[in-house]
């Protein structure tokens, strides 16, 4: 068996498709114990309460100073104090021309906090109690809650309810269908995510013929059309340890079908020119390449090679591949530097780009120092 004809061969129609660009009861005293107590004899200790500082500094204000109050903290980032500064007016003056924003920014107040459970009852009531924008808002607001509660087909169905609301703004259906695409992703019902990913994709379109629209769910929507198939293309075999070389070649067109296609959403989805999106998408096309570069290294050997032509088949391989960890590096480049311009912040994102990249090029240095490139 010639090692480096069987890499040649298997690889070269993949490497020529990827070539192009790219959330105490106390009970009575032991004496009595022998006999019930009557009711006249029950004693049940007052249970303490403990005013906080908040409590201390909230108690007495009118739902006025109260939606100041809470207002100020908001925008100072001081979350905790907010949501209790909103859930009073709400509680406690029911009444007050502030209900319905202070009910909102409860809601958002205890969203910021983690208190998923406790900013969704905000919301519901919102969502109860008004109509129109508002109400729609709460809505997204209560799917979004359920999703961080790990309730997603209560999220999923919430979702499906919002899109199918009749004269529902084009924005607001490309919004639903969106979430609810990444929603059934999570789910596991990678079909059913892709058809609804390319529902809002299709609900943008027609929209964008009549009137200006954000772009951020439609590259919401790309970015995770994308993921449907980087999910597709991890899940595909890559063995050639069979020996086979046109079953090798046919899992390695498979593998680069399914990475062109995820590639394409992810470029989709920078061209709309959201840098949230444009950073998480760079980044995971460096991956696409970086982890096929990683699956066909790690792959088990073919069938009857010596120790020699193990060696060789290797050294083959990691030259062969070059062009993928090229790739990769320029994706992770690119990224970190669309982050740096724009000032996104997406710390795990850029972390593992940094390190990615740095990884890559140390493996390239070391490839040249052994002669394998």
């Amino acid at each position: 068996m010639n090692p480096q004809r069987l890499v040649s061969s298997a690889l070269a129609v993949v490497l020529l498709a990827l070539a192009g660009p790219l959330s105490g009861c106390a009970g009575p005293g032991a004496a009595a114990a022998s006999r019930p107590p009557a009711a006249n004899e029950l004693s049940f200790p007052p249970e303490e309460v403990v005013a906080t500082p908040l409590d201390v500094e909230l108690a007495g204000k009118n739902d006025e100073e109260l939606f100041a109050l809470g207002t100020a903290a908001f925008g100072a980032g001081e979350f905790p104090r907010a949501a209790g500064a909103f859930a009073r007016v709400v509680d406690l003056f029911p009444s007050s021309k502030h209900l319905a924003a202070a009910l909102y920014n409860a809601g958002l107040a205890y969203q910021r906090t983690g208190q998923w459970a406790l900013a969704q009852e905000r919301f519901l009531a919102l969502e109860k109690d008004y109509e129109g924008p508002d109400a729609v808002e709460a809505s997204f607001r209560v799917a979004e809650c359920l999703y961080h509660q790990d309730e997603l087909d209560a999220a999923r169905t919430k979702l499906d309810q919002i899109a199918a609301r009749p004269a529902l703004p084009p924005a607001e259906k490309v919004r639903a269908l969106a979430q609810r695409g990444v929603v059934e992703l999570e789910l596991g019902r990678g079909e059913q995510a892709e058809a609804t990913l390319r529902a809002a994709l299709s609900a943008y379109q027609v929209a964008v013929g009549d009137e200006r629209l954000d772009e951020y769910y439609a590259a919401q929507a790309q970015y995770y059309l994308g993921e449907v198939y980087r999910g597709w293309f991890r899940a595909l075999p890559l063995d050639p340890s069979r020996g086979d070389e046109a079953a090798l070649t046919t899992q390695l067109e498979q593998k680069a079908e399914m990475l062109l296609s995820a590639q394409g959403h992810y470029l989709r989805a920078i061209r709309y020119g959201n840098d949230a999106w444009a950073v998480a998408s760079g980044f995971r096309i460096g991956e696409l390449y970086d982890g096929l570069r990683a699956q066909m290294l790690e792959a088990p050997l073919p069938p009857g090679l010596d120790e020699e032509e193990a060696g060789a088949y290797r050294a083959e391989l990691r030259r062969k591949l070059k062009v993928l960890a090229t790739k990769a590096i320029t994706a992770y480049e690119q990224t970190l530097q669309r982050a740096s311009r724009s000032g996104v912040d997406e710390l795990k994102f850029l972390a593992d780009a940094q390190a990615s990249l740095e990884r890559l090029r140390a493996l390239l240095v070391e490839d040249a120092k052994s002669g394998t490139m």
